[in-house]
């Protein structure tokens, strides 16, 4: 699997992703709850993982794997200090990554890449391309885009790529059409209270 260099975007989309599929953070619960939700995690993100080739699918221990993963995760989300960010993403890409290489894109131009060892096991894999995803967005916009969810209650964590550096929620369609709706209907059980 390579993972794009300059693409911290898909890296660190799949680290929020991962993170809040936990069940501190879903009303609903574990999303991970077996290795077909796992696969459909992997699908919904477009990844085609090596240790998935040849029609190969996840295991139990796949699963339990990226639990694990996804509180070494958590815990990079909510590390203070950037070294201690950088020094935990860097161990992540070390699990498999074989260094960056220079490929070709699409295109044919030529692109840095951080590609993953053959051997590499399907977790291994995806910390390679959260943890690089990470190392890019401390580079390029900072830790400061780290941040908690912004919904009363909400326990989701995650890494805001946008350009603009405001995003508030770790699920936006879910926590900020949560908030939304609480705000309009505030606004309309105020509009209709009668006058004191």
């Amino acid at each position: 699997m390579k993972t794009l260099f300059s693409d911290y975007v898909t890296g660190a989309g799949l680290a929020t992703d991962l993170v809040n599929t936990s069940p501190a953070v879903r009303a609903a619960g574990e999303v991970l709850t077996d290795a077909s939700a796992l696969m459909e995690f992997l699908t919904e993100h477009g990844l085609q993982p090596h240790a998935l080739a040849h029609g190969t699918r996840p295991t139990a221990t796949d699963v339990d794997d990226m639990r694990t993963l996804r509180q070494e995760v958590r815990t990079i989300l909510e590390a203070t200090g950037e070294e201690d960010i950088v020094d935990a993403a860097t161990a992540l890409v070390a699990r498999a990554a074989i260094g960056p290489s220079l490929h070709r894109d699409p295109e044919g131009q030529w692109q840095w890449y951080v590609a993953t060892s053959p051997e590499a096991s399907l977790v291994d894999e995806l910390a390679v391309v959260m943890g690089t995803g990470l190392l890019g967005v401390v580079r390029t916009l900072s830790r400061e885009r780290f941040r908690h969810c912004s919904a009363d209650g909400c326990e989701g964590m995650f890494v805001d790529t946008s350009k603009a550096g405001r995003r508030r929620y770790c699920m936006p369609e879910v926590c900020g059409n949560r908030r939304n709706v609480a705000k309009y209907r505030a606004r309309r059980a105020s509009a209709s209270a009668p006058p004191s």
